[in-house]
Formats: structure tokens, C-alpha cells, sequence
């Protein structure tokens, strides 16, 4: 009797583990939004994170939020590593690439309240009287992020703020312009 329900419980193990590694090793969240401003004025804002917090949903969370900037004050090399709350948590990003007006990419670090490295990417395509504004973020999953994304939507989890990203980044970019 003993041994039927170790061998049931070392089954159930065995099909878990098979299910999570069947999940996918990558994850991407984007929204797309238009901003009511020229690319220039809308890449201006994304491309020198001294601007950020203007518009980035995360740096209101957090009154006592430190940040640190390093390299050039924009464009590649530019960094931004910041220590918060537990809303906001510890990390970094780096602009690694940037085309005037067209896009901005970033290598994102976190290191709390969990370690992950993403790529962000921004791209900027002229729309009517504004921009067209994609931003991306996309991840690698290992088995423990595979597991996780069973009971935690990254495209929920962070789309949201995406989204409320883009409308500040809107506001932002409108402000700007006047």
C-alpha cells in the first residue's frame, strides 16, 4: 500500500516536472500606444534616463527611491541603477543602442525582489501628428520562471504598467512640446 502511493506521488512528480520544462524558455510583454508628439520629442524623453522620471510608471512608487546615473548622459552607455521598496525593488539598465528618432534599447537588471535579465526595446514610427510608440520587454525563463508563469502572467503582471507608461509618456512628450 505504502509503495503504491510513493510510486503515485513520485508519478505526479515526474508528469509536474515534465509539464513545467514544456513551457516556454522565453516570455515576452509589449503594448503599443500613440503619442501625441514628434519621434524627436518622444525619443528625447526615452533616451536619457534623467528624463524617466517624468513618465515611468515605477518612479513614483517609491518617495525614497535612490538612484544613480552613470557614463554619458545619454544615448549608449548611459546607465541608471536603482535601490527601492519592495514595489520597486533593486536594479539597472544600460542603453546599448539608440537611432535618433527611431529607437532606443536597453539591457534591464533586477535584483530584487528577484534576480532576471531583459532586454527593452522602444520603437518610434511616425503616426498621423504623433508616434507610434512600441515598447517591449522580452526574458529568458528558467525551470523556477517556468513554474512561476503557471500561477503569475508577466504580460499581466507588467502590461499594465506598460500601459500606464505610455499615457505618462504621452502626457510627458505633450508637456514638452508646448
Amino acid at each position: 500500500m505504502l509503495r503504491t502511493i510513493l510510486l503515485g506521488i513520485l508519478a505526479v512528480g515526474v508528469i509536474a516536472v515534465a509539464f513545467i520544462a514544456s513551457r516556454p524558455s522565453t516570455f515576452t510583454v509589449e503594448r503599443t500606444a500613440v503619442v501625441a508628439a514628434p519621434p524627436d520629442a518622444v525619443y528625447a524623453l526615452l533616451n536619457d534616463f534623467h528624463q524617466w522620471n517624468q513618465w515611468s510608471p515605477w518612479e513614483k512608487l517609491d518617495p525614497n527611491l535612490k538612484r544613480a546615473f552613470d557614463g554619458p548622459a545619454n544615448g549608449p552607455g548611459a546607465k541608471y541603477a536603482w535601490v527601492g521598496n519592495e514595489r520597486v525593488g533593486e536594479g539597472s539598465m544600460e542603453i546599448v543602442e539608440s537611432v535618433p528618432g527611431q529607437s532606443v534599447a536597453i539591457d534591464l537588471e533586477f535584483k530584487k525582489p528577484f534576480a532576471a535579465k531583459n532586454k527593452t526595446t522602444f520603437t518610434l514610427t511616425p503616426s498621423g501628428q504623433g508616434t507610434q510608440v512600441r515598447w517591449k520587454m522580452t526574458g529568458d525563463q528558467g525551470f523556477v520562471g517556468k513554474a512561476m508563469s503557471l500561477v503569475m502572467d508577466m504580460d499581466k503582471l507588467v502590461g499594465k504598467d506598460f500601459e500606464q507608461g505610455l499615457a505618462n509618456l504621452n502626457a510627458a512628450a505633450v508637456q514638452g512640446a508646448r
